[in-house]
């Protein structure tokens, strides 16, 4: 099957903002040493293995508007509707004030690293927005195989975006990276 890609406008992107959502999860301890250890035990699992800090994810929905023209198929007009979705640890009883000025240094830049993921995820659905409007199958009146053949294109989109999100991780959790130094920051903290 032969796919044309045509390329729309690139106002459509500014049209919308991506929403966030925090959900937190319940850690308790008096010492940095003991919120973290606290996080190991209860933190949000990924993958349904591995146990981290906090996680950021998303819900993603379109609004899409297929138009049969001259046999063909073409996506005339593709709104995303973003949620970011971050998950964060909470201590769940007030922290001494020592503790508490490490716990929010350490939080902020937990908050920081996050908001990178949701950036990354941001500028797929960006990538996405401006591949599929436009997009056109030949002889598909009843717009099915440009269905098929986007999906294929979106899957790849999001495959680039889950190894920058990966890469990022590599970077920030490796030897002298910035969320081991928050780490050891806290625990040797008070």
């Amino acid at each position: 099957m032969a796919l044309l890609c045509v390329f729309g406008p690139a106002t459509a992107s500014a049209q919308w903002q991506p929403s966030e959502e925090v959900r937190t999860y319940s850690i308790s301890g008096k010492t940095g040493a003991e919120l973290y250890g606290s996080i190991g035990e209860r933190g949000p699992e990924v993958g349904g293995r591995v146990r981290t800090i906090a996680h950021t994810t998303f819900r993603l929905t379109w609004q899409r508007k297929y138009e049969p023209r001259d046999g063909a198929c073409v996506l005339a007009s593709a709104k995303p509707k973003l949620v970011l979705i971050y998950t964060l640890p909470k201590p769940s009883t007030s922290l001494s004030p020592a503790v508490k000025a490490s716990w929010d240094t350490f939080l902020n830049g937990v908050r920081k690293h996050e908001k990178v993921h949701g950036t990354i995820i941001t500028e797929m659905v960006h990538d996405i927005e401006a591949m599929s409007v436009g997009f056109s199958a030949p002889d598909d009146p009843d717009c099915r195989k440009i269905r098929v053949e986007l999906t294929k294109r979106l899957g790849e989109l999001s495959d680039r975006q889950r190894e920058r999100g990966r890469e990022f991780d590599r970077v920030e959790m490796g030897q002298g990276g910035n969320i081991q130094a928050l780490i050891l920051d806290l625990v040797n903290g008070p």
